[in-house]
């Protein structure tokens, strides 16, 4: 009986499941749609707005002029760097935070006034300090994500238990068996989180960073696209745009049901 009720419970899980998949690929199949057929029957400016037509167009000619695979290399190596350095600079930086608590006390303030700094203010002071191109745009990818890491990282690392940190004291444990055996481990959801979150950070840092000072990407053609007005161009990176996004998303959200197996 209670076999039956368990398969049971996971056939509808799976129809559940199917549900949702059905229902986003409809929802996407009709929101191109009735963009298509309002820009056809001219109740919006295809101008203005373009249309699923006119991008599949566009996409077309990027791709066979080579253009838009170099654009899209550029502006995603750019985004998996800065994502890496800002990922694991701001990992290290709530290790060591946690680590002194004096230190912690002292960084605390200055990490709120970092994290509400406009980033993109400092973009020339980048540009003088490390060039333009792609040094440029990865220290800007950085410095987006790397703070709103470390402050994530470092609440779930003070959040952990403390009775099973007294604990382990009791035991005799140090500080880097603490983190090692428990701080470290119980952060892991924490940390696929912050992964989460640092895809759409780093890039918004690549784009922000390629709109300032380079010559190549798909930052480099939302704004040619724009002075020009081939709005076509605009919404074929845009559209690009949210499709890489959604991939690397995916590759996370794929890591994260990895590891919420293990815990």
């Amino acid at each position: 009986m209670q076999k039956q009720t368990h398969r049971q419970y996971i056939l509808a899980q799976k129809r559940h499941k199917r549900l949702v998949l059905v229902l986003q690929i409809g929802v996407l199949v009709a929101f191109l749609a009735i963009w298509e057929a309002l820009a056809f029957w001219g109740v919006i400016d295809s101008f203005i707005t373009s249309s699923p037509s006119k991008i599949v167009k566009t996409i077309v000619e990027l791709t066979k002029s080579g253009g838009l695979w170099r654009h899209v290399w550029v502006s995603t190596y750019e985004t998996l760097v800065g994502f890496a350095i800002g990922t694991a600079l701001g990992y290290g930086t709530a290790v060591l935070l946690w680590w002194n608590d004096l230190v912690q006390k002292v960084a605390e303030p200055y990490l709120v006034v970092l994290n509400s700094l406009p980033k993109i203010a400092l973009g020339p002071l980048i540009i003088l300090w490390v060039g333009t191109g792609k040094p440029a745009i990865i220290v800007m990818t950085v410095l987006i994500s790397v703070v709103i890491t470390t402050i994530t990282i470092l609440n779930g690392f003070c959040e952990t238990s403390q009775d099973k940190i007294v604990l382990m004291k009791s035991f005799g444990a140090t500080k880097l068996q603490i983190f090692t055996k428990l701080v470290a481990p119980s952060n892991t959801p924490t940390l696929l989180a912050t992964l989460k979150i640092n895809v759409g950070m780093s890039w918004v840092g690549s784009i922000m960073g390629e709109y300032l000072v380079s010559k190549e990407g798909l930052g480099y053609l939302l704004i040619y696209g724009a002075q020009t007005f081939r709005l076509d161009l605009v919404m074929t990176c845009t559209i690009v745009l949210c499709a890489l996004a959604g991939v690397m998303y995916f590759a996370v959200a794929m890591l994260e049901k990895h590891f919420s197996k293990r815990f």
